[in-house]
């Protein structure tokens, strides 16, 4: 079932994710970022169990959040949000450091990030919810930051089908029948 209006006025940021395990790295969109205590600072983010990231963050057990310029182009988000780290190196070309925990922080289109080091989970089916506490951050730029809203009505932006604000069951049936040819679009 697909909820459509007031769920839809719900307001969320556009953020990326990104993690680091053993040498592997790898980062997704998301739009699920919320601070959920003060003392100590905690933020939750609720990623897809499809996804390689959630995979890298329950073995890493830290990770990134790197808060999107509005004006990121949509190139740098599609490539972060419909494109698999099992099959490109969303890094290449990308400017980023590691941070005191080790994950890789994404400098570019990004006003600043906060590095987390995880807390506890919860098991919410298809998704995973994040709970980490803040152990660094810092404000790299002054912009706006991208909201969800912003992306799709003035970018033509999409959800991924693993985005918890999927709604467009009509294409993914398309797409699990083969019907359209399309990348990959798990994180």
């Amino acid at each position: 079932m697909a909820f459509k209006g007031a769920l839809e006025d719900v307001t969320y940021g556009l953020y990326l994710i990104t993690a680091e395990h053993d040498g592997r790295k790898n980062g997704l969109i998301v739009n699920t970022v919320v601070q959920v205590s003060n003392s100590p600072e905690k933020i939750s983010v609720c990623i897809s169990k499809d996804s390689l990231t959630h995979d890298i963050i329950m073995q890493g057990r830290c990770f990134a959040v790197s808060i999107l310029d509005r004006d990121a182009p949509m190139k740098f988000i599609g490539t972060w949000g419909f494109r698999s780290g099992r099959d490109i190196d969303k890094f290449e070309g990308v400017s980023y450091r590691k941070g005191a925990t080790g994950a890789p922080i994404v400098l570019d289109h990004c006003l600043g990030y906060l590095e987390v080091q995880l807390y506890g989970t919860l098991d919410v089916e298809s998704h995973t919810i994040f709970v980490g506490k803040i152990v660094e951050t810092e404000k790299l730029a002054d912009g706006e930051p991208m909201t969800y809203r912003y992306y799709k009505e003035v970018k033509g932006g999409k959800a991924s089908r693993y985005a918890p604000t999927f709604n467009d069951w009509e294409t993914l049936k398309k797409l699990e029948a083969g019907k359209r040819d399309t990348p990959s679009l798990d994180g």
